[in-house]
């Protein structure tokens, strides 16, 4: 085997250790201080929404008013267990997405949560479902682990992992 053949194998295998010991201390890392949690929601976003609504013409505030929402329909979302005890999020028509993903509407800082873990969405009727995306520990609404897209009723306990959330007036 030729000198230079036997330094660019012993280079590589230096690369390959060194970005071993990188990935690794990036895992340590992640595992001691957790994911950041950033704000949702900032005062800059309400703003432009009301500002949106006040140039509609009268025909579309009408219609935009919330669909076919019900005087009992849940208007936010609350964290009630978990490490985001009190957390709140108003609920505005828009899907809310659940997981250890720092794009994730709500972060959980839960080691029994996935990355892309749950959606909560409203259908056409105004109604609210929540969703599994394929999460290795399952999301549970009232004890019973969901493997389609289920409804949920205001009140009812959703689980993931040591987080609970709920629907409520």
């Amino acid at each position: 085997m030729s000198e230079l053949t036997l330094t660019v194998m012993r280079l590589g295998f230096l690369a390959v250790l060194w970005l071993f010991v990188i990935v690794a201390v990036q895992v340590i890392r992640s595992d001691l201080f957790g994911t950041r949690v950033t704000q949702r929601g900032s005062r800059r976003e309400a703003g432009r929404q009301q500002q949106a609504a006040r140039q509609a013409p009268p025909q579309q505030r009408q219609q935009s008013g919330g669909g076919r929402r019900g005087r009992n329909a849940p208007t936010k979302l609350v964290v009630t267990e978990g490490t985001l005890t009190g957390t709140t999020v108003a609920l505005q028509g828009q899907t809310i997405t659940l997981g250890r993903a720092h794009d994730s509407t709500i972060v959980l800082d839960d080691d029994y949560a996935s990355s892309r873990h749950a959606r909560i969405y409203p259908d056409r009727d105004g109604q609210w479902i929540v969703e599994d995306l394929g999460s290795t520990n399952g999301t549970y609404l009232d004890r019973t682990r969901l493997t389609t897209p289920t409804p949920i009723a205001p009140g009812a306990p959703i689980r993931i992992g040591k987080t609970v959330i709920e629907l409520r007036k």
